[in-house]
């Protein structure tokens, strides 16, 4: 498998089949924010993503968000879901993975990064080891060098469709 090829690709969050996800080992879920969960710089949480992320914490799963950005704004937004964070987290580089693993007291091959960008989220996630879900982002909006490589995922994705 290619570092750069995710295990699922799905058009949202919501498509995800939690239940096929625990059927396959998976207890441990780490997830972006931005265009992930949230269209970028979008403060509100919506009630669809609340009753989402209440779902995962039913469903028994631990979560962590894993987010590039440091604002005070990821810090409300993991605060109001529940969810464990690391900021700053300089994906695809490995340091951020393995400090939301080891708070939440999981293991790599029991976990799934799931996030809107194939060199951070995807990548970092491949080179641990981890199941690894690509979603469409939220927004077209994003940073300038972003959105550069927004072209080449392009690329990379030329001829995948996103299950819904």
């Amino acid at each position: 498998m290619s570092l750069f090829s995710p295990d699922l690709f799905h058009t949202d969050v919501h498509a995800i089949d939690l239940e096929a996800l625990r059927a396959s080992g998976v207890d441990t879920i780490l997830v972006d924010l931005d265009n992930t969960l949230l269209p970028r710089d979008t403060n509100e949480v919506p009630d669809s993503l609340r009753e989402w992320a209440c779902g995962l914490v039913d469903s028994g799963f631990k979560v962590s968000l894993v987010s590039n950005n440091w604002h005070e704004r990821v810090n409300a937004v993991a605060e109001e879901l529940g969810f464990n964070l690391v900021a700053k987290a300089v994906k695809p580089f490995p340091f951020a993975f393995l400090i939301a693993l080891r708070r939440l007291g999981s293991k790599r091959r029991n976990a799934v990064m799931i996030g809107d960008q194939l060199f951070t989220d995807v990548l970092g996630g491949n080179l641990l080891g981890m199941k690894t879900i690509l979603v469409e982002p939220l927004s077209a909006t994003d940073l300038p060098h972003t959105l550069m490589l927004r072209k080449l995922e392009a690329l990379v994705l030329a001829g995948r469709t996103p299950l819904p």
